[in-house]
Formats: structure tokens, C-alpha cells, sequence
């Protein structure tokens, strides 16, 4: 019997040593991370706020070798671009999730748009720009903001694609099977019933896709490029944050440098209230 006791007495002891080393080792992974994130983001606050001021959000990107100057016309650019990007990508990416959570479960159609889908997810952010710049920008012999557009939202729908299947794959099967209970046909219930109880979540989705297309550069460089001036013409070349703060971060001129600090800054807290806001609307689903 004593035998037994110090046997399960030594298998504990090594169990809860096993517990700390893994705390530890989880413990001092997360607070290497986090110095190295409060790093840069102390050296982003630095030289980002130094560099924002009112001509930031008045005036165009300066010419080289010029004075001051703002990126009046990179911001408007990427509202443009990012906000037709939303536009596409939402309800495409919405229905695409329906269709395989509501309709498609088992098809052979579904389990090939799942696979492609996951491939997508998975793909790096310049080569579906060079494949825009291929398909689109080569043939009409010239960039602009709509070939920008095409390239994020082909980065965004799969996002809102894979949230919208999982979120509704979490609504309760009774819910479903009440709504049938009363006459409502499959169409009717996966809309007004199964999509808005995973409301919540699907938004979750597509502010999470928003965060993710909003300072991506390389898909840009090959389809919307730049332009110094201020334009709001989606069929020419389009200046945006991301791309500005590409080329003025490599520039030898201070001003440009500096410019390019404070769109870094203002792109991080455009992703910055986009996570938090998405955090409390998921924390309202699970509360609901």
C-alpha cells in the first residue's frame, strides 16, 4: 500500500514540475513577445506624434526636395480603396459562407471551395497583387484604384468567408429545426433566422478582414501604385497610406521620413480600434 502511495506521490511531483516548466516557458515566450512589441510600438509613438500635426490631413505628399507637405491625399486614396474593398468583399464573402454552412455541407463543390479558400488564406499578399497586375493591370496598360481594390478584396473574402461558415456552424440545430417547425422555407431561415443570430460574429469577420487588407502594401505597389497629387478617379493611379509610407521611409529627405512615421502611426491606430472594437462585439455575442 506505502508502495503505491509514493508511487502516485512521485507521478504528481513530476506532473505539477512538468505544470511550472511549461508556466514558465509559456510565461517567458509571452513576455519576450511583448517586449519586443511595446518596443517598437514606444519608438513608433516617438517619432509617429512628433510628425502628426494639421497640415498631415490638409495638404498632398510633397514634391522631393520640397518642404512640408501632408498626406491629405494618401489618406483619401486608402478610404477609397479599403472602403470599395469592403464593399465587394462583404456580400461575397457573406454568401459564400452560407452557401457551405447552410447548403453545402457535404457537396463535392463545397469541399473544393473550402480547399481553395484555405489556399487563399494562406497566400502571400504580393503574389495575388502580381497576379492582378497579370490579369488586369498589364491588359489596360496602366494602374489605378479599382485594380487595388480587386487585389484587397481578393485578400478580404476569404476571411469573411471562413468566419461567416464558422459562425453559423455555431447557431443551435433547434433553431433551425424551429423555424422549419412553423412553414419558413431554407432560404427564409439560413437569411432572417441562422444569419442573424451569428450577426455578432460575422461582423467579428469582416471588421477582422478590414484590419488585415488595411496596411497591406505589396498587392498595391503592382495594381493602385501611388500619385502625388489628389485625386479621387478610381481608374488611375492612386496614392495610399501604405505604399506612401514604403517609398518616404527609404527617401533621403527628412520631411518625407517623417511623413512616412506618421502614416505608419495613423495606419496602427486604424488597425489598433479596429481589433478593439472587434473584441467587444465578440465579448457582446458571448454575453448574449
Amino acid at each position: 500500500m506505502m508502495n503505491t502511495s509514493n508511487f502516485n506521490q512521485s507521478i504528481y511531483a513530476k506532473r505539477k514540475r512538468n505544470n511550472w516548466i511549461g508556466l514558465a516557458l509559456s510565461m517567458g515566450a509571452m513576455v519576450l513577445g511583448m517586449v519586443f512589441l511595446l518596443w517598437i510600438l514606444s519608438i513608433l509613438f516617438i517619432k509617429g506624434f512628433s510628425a502628426i500635426d494639421l497640415n498631415m490631413f490638409t495638404q498632398s505628399t510633397p514634391a522631393p526636395g520640397s518642404d512640408g507637405g501632408g498626406l491629405a491625399n494618401a489618406i483619401v486614396g486608402s478610404l477609397l480603396i479599403v472602403s470599395s474593398c469592403t464593399l465587394i468583399s462583404t456580400p461575397i464573402g457573406v454568401m459564400a459562407g452560407i452557401y457551405l454552412s447552410e447548403y453545402g455541407a457535404k457537396s463535392k463543390i463545397a469541399a473544393v471551395t473550402r480547399f481553395v479558400n484555405d489556399i487563399m488564406l494562406s497566400a502571400p499578399s504580393i503574389v495575388i497583387g502580381l497576379f492582378i497586375y497579370a490579369i488586369l493591370v498589364a491588359q489596360v496598360k496602366h494602374f489605378s484604384g479599382w485594380a487595388g481594390t480587386i487585389a484587397l478584396a481578393l485578400i478580404a473574402i476569404p476571411v469573411v468567408v471562413r468566419t461567416t461558415e464558422n459562425m453559423l456552424q455555431l447557431v443551435p440545430g433547434s433553431l433551425r429545426e424551429a423555424a422549419y417547425a412553423l412553414g419558413a422555407p431554407k432560404w427564409k431561415v439560413a437569411f432572417t433566422v441562422t444569419l442573424r443570430a451569428a450577426k455578432s460574429g460575422v461582423i467579428t469577420g469582416i471588421l477582422l478582414s478590414l484590419a488585415r487588407v488595411s496596411g497591406e502594401t505589396a498587392p498595391l505597389l503592382f495594381t493602385a501604385l501611388n500619385n502625388q497629387f489628389f485625386s479621387t478617379n478610381m481608374n488611375a493611379p492612386m496614392a495610399n497610406l501604405p505604399v506612401v509610407i514604403f517609398q518616404f521611409a527609404m527617401s533621403p529627405y527628412d520631411n518625407w521620413v517623417d511623413l512616412a512615421w506618421g502614416a505608419a502611426l495613423l495606419i496602427t491606430f486604424v488597425v489598433l480600434g479596429l481589433n478593439i472594437l472587434t473584441r467587444v462585439v465578440f465579448r457582446e455575442k458571448v454575453q448574449s
